[in-house]
């Protein structure tokens, strides 16, 4: 187990950061110690990409498995020639993504280099690399001088945070430094794309969508791995994957999520049916819905204990940015079970459903 430390904790701008912040920064970096910054999607907690020891550092702090790999952060194009083996084909395709997503929510999962630790990539013979579209995070990339593995800074299995106090929670006395650049712009993590499959396979939807990377690739398929996060058999604990958050139950809040699935009514109806079941077994319940709905949760002859509002489904973004800091505030709700609505799988709505589905650890229900 990693020994305790004491934490530091500094407010950044996150539009002109103050270099000697991101300097102090950089050193911890350099020095094999662990810092979480912002980024565009969220709080990400950084190490030397390139240093084994900082690296197992990461694991121990957040309670990771050390079968599940990690993103690498770059700032620059010269710093993926020192991560990765493309060929021309794979080359081709990284340009065209990069070109158009880059900086961004995007990981691409590519053939590693060797000089990157297997530690990194949970000893598999590819890479996932992302260029963040964050001020803080690419000057601290800049300032540091070496790629940065970073998963989010968050105990493991816990909603990702999106902001600082989020990390606090998480992970002081684990870490050497925090920095408050306030909350992220995007608020689930990025969309990683593997290109070293034979047809360019979706690992974990994210803030860039299916649909905007058809634009650049048409031929792109999504592997559905929600089976694979809520089952525990042997045969599933034992396979690697290439990407973080996939294989474990994630995003999950301490207390029991049960997510309904289907059309928006036929939600309603089921949620207020399942109400009345639970409340009449003296079970305390909460909704997590979306703003269309409140009234019909109100104004019911058996409301909930507890509502909360995610957002409105004709604004996804909205329903991004705010997913996590929801399921973290479930914990402090007086109640015994949250219901949760489900949205379309149009656009982000196809990321927000895979979180809400790893969230609930397989209690779904389908109308």
């Amino acid at each position: 187990m990693r020994r305790s430390v004491a934490t530091d904790y500094m407010i950044v701008d996150p539009q002109n950061p103050q270099p000697p912040l991101i300097n102090q920064a950089s050193r911890i970096i350099q020095a094999g110690g662990l810092v979480a910054f912002p980024t565009e999607t969220v709080y990400g907690l950084g190490a030397d990409a390139l240093n084994p020891q900082a690296i197992q550092a990461i694991f121990m702090a957040k309670g990771r498995p050390m079968d599940n790999p990690l993103i690498v952060h770059i700032a620059d194009w010269s710093s993926l020639e020192n991560l990765t083996n493309l060929n021309i084909e794979a080359e081709s395709k990284v340009r065209l993504l990069g070109e158009r997503f880059w900086p961004g929510p995007l990981t691409l999962v590519l053939p590693r280099h060797p000089q990157v630790p297997l530690e990194v990539t949970a000893g598999l013979e590819t890479v996932a690399v992302r260029w963040p579209n964050h001020p803080v995070a690419e000057a601290l990339i800049h300032a540091a001088g070496v790629p940065i593995a970073a998963p989010s800074a968050n105990c493991s299995g816990r909603p990702s945070p999106t902001d600082a106090g989020h990390v606090m929670e998480d992970l002081a006395g684990k870490i050497e430094l925090i920095l408050d650049g306030g909350m992220v712009g995007v608020g689930l993590e990025s969309t990683v794309l593997d290109l070293t499959q034979k047809i360019p396979t979706i690992l974990r939807p994210g803030g860039v969508t299916l649909e905007q990377l058809r634009e650049v690739l048409p031929e792109i398929r999504v592997l559905d791995v929600t089976g694979m996060a809520n089952n525990n058999s042997q045969a599933t604990s034992s396979l690697v994957h290439p990407s973080p958050g996939v294989k474990y139950t994630h995003y999950a809040p301490a207390m029991p999520l049960m997510l309904v699935e289907g059309e928006p009514q036929a939600i309603v109806s089921r949620i207020l049916k399942l109400t009345t079941e639970l409340q009449t077994q003296g079970t305390r319940v909460g909704v997590l819905t979306s703003l269309e709905n409140i009234n019909s949760y109100r104004d019911a002859a058996n409301p909930p204990q507890y509502l909360q509002v995610m957002g409105s489904r004709q604004d996804l973004d909205d329903i991004a940015l705010y997913l996590f800091k929801s399921l973290r505030e479930c914990d402090l709700a007086d109640v015994d079970v949250m219901l949760v609505e489900g949205f379309s799988e149009e656009g982000l709505g196809l990321a927000i459903m895979d979180r809400l589905r790893r969230a609930c650890g397989g209690q779904i229900i389908r109308v």
